[in-house]
């Protein structure tokens, strides 16, 4: 796995295809909504809800494409109703699920944050994932460097890194090997497409 937090060759999973780039891609690189029954296209982040699937790239420029082209009542063959800042609503909900499988993973011991238990983690080669908050010093978060074939994720706050931990802010925390750091890994590359540039660059909400 690289710096910029995307799987290499995940395999797993049917391909769907996103409604507006036309593209083919395996699931864990889509989001998922359904139809609600008030006709509110809802986000799908967990890929549980009932109903027909309706699927598009884990980008902000697809989703907003698909907002301004009506594709999702086209893709739905019914009126819908497109919620208000929908984007920041996909958003968010990825957020929420992410920092919800963190704490779980640090519940179950899988997860540390602070620089000194991330640099020890690091050190023993402990951690698989190294998470550190885009708005925290740069000069910081320069004296850890990414686990040796391990994955980096870098645009969560340090607002948002800190619910995961049950602390105001949060910059450095690590994940270990497990089932969890999968999850984390796939949904942090979603929130990915929505948060960072080409250029590398987090994009900030209202920007």
């Amino acid at each position: 796995m690289g710096r910029g937090g995307q799987p290499k060759d995940r395999q797993d999973g049917p391909e769907r295809k996103c409604i507006a780039t036309g593209e083919v891609h395996p699931r864990h690189g889509l989001i998922r909504f359904v139809v609600a029954p008030d006709g509110q296209i809802a986000p799908d982040i967990a890929g549980k809800l009932p109903g027909r699937g309706i699927w598009v790239s884990s980008d902000r420029a697809a989703l907003e494409k698909a907002v301004k082209k009506g594709l999702f009542a086209r893709a739905a063959r019914q009126a819908v109703v497109v919620p208000d800042d929908f984007v920041s609503l996909v958003e968010d909900q990825l957020v929420a699920r992410i920092v919800n499988l963190i704490s779980l993973a640090r519940k179950g011991g899988g997860a540390v944050t602070g620089y000194e238990k991330v640099k020890d983690w690091l050190s023993r080669e402990e951690a698989t994932v190294l998470i550190q908050a885009s708005d925290g010093s740069e000069r910081g978060k320069s004296k850890l460097s990414t686990p040796q074939g391990g994955t980096f994720i870098g645009w969560l706050t340090a607002a948002e890194l800190g619910r995961a931990f049950g602390r105001q802010t949060t910059v450095h925390a690590a994940l270990g090997a497990g089932g969890l750091s999968q999850r984390v890994v796939d949904e942090a590359a979603r929130l990915k497409g929505l948060r960072v540039s080409n250029g590398g660059q987090t994009c900030r909400k209202g920007s």
